[in-house]
């Protein structure tokens, strides 16, 4: 059995499985004041992601989805980044899935011509902050995001990285 991470394009048949990684990090590991009824987009993923010029990724363990993220394009060649967790127990080096998701993402985001990525995220996130600075990523203030970056109201530290062929 392989324990090499699998990243690949998730759909709609996997909408359970997400809301079943996302809402547990979300309400009882991080206490993130944030319901299934805040994201609906989680319940349609094929229209709130593929379908919109965006993505939706699993990375997979063995066939066990073990980590998501997500890129909604927001047009001016710009995306934004949602839903990125990985379930406690393959998180870290070992299996890298949030490195390879992330990379598959800019990867994605290249082949689409985006140049800009913007991400929002909690303060109490101390280990994905890290992450993203680790990944080139700039913390900026929330007044510097375009008008045009859809804000999630849990958010209160916000991202940018200027896509370039040696970034990530």
């Amino acid at each position: 059995m392989s324990t090499v991470p699998v990243i690949r394009p998730i759909h709609n048949e996997y909408c359970q499985e997400i809301i079943d990684i996302i809402l547990p990090i979300q309400q009882k590991e991080f206490n993130v004041p944030v319901t299934l009824e805040d994201q609906p987009d989680l319940q349609d993923i094929d229209t709130n992601y593929h379908r919109t010029g965006g993505g939706f990724w699993g990375g997979f363990i063995q066939e066990e989805l073990a980590g998501t993220i997500a890129l909604i394009s927001i047009g001016h060649r710009a995306g934004a980044i949602r839903k990125m967790f990985v379930k406690k127990e393959f998180r870290g080096k070992e299996y890298g899935i949030a490195q390879q998701l992330l990379e598959e993402l800019v990867a994605y985001s290249k082949s689409v011509q985006i140049t800009d990525l913007y991400l929002g995220t909690v303060d109490k996130l101390a280990a994905a902050r890290r992450f993203y600075e680790r990944n080139h990523f700039k913390e900026i203030k929330k007044t510097d995001l375009p008008s045009y970056f859809p804000l999630m109201n849990a958010d209160n530290v916000f991202y940018h990285l200027h896509i370039n062929d040696g970034a990530a």
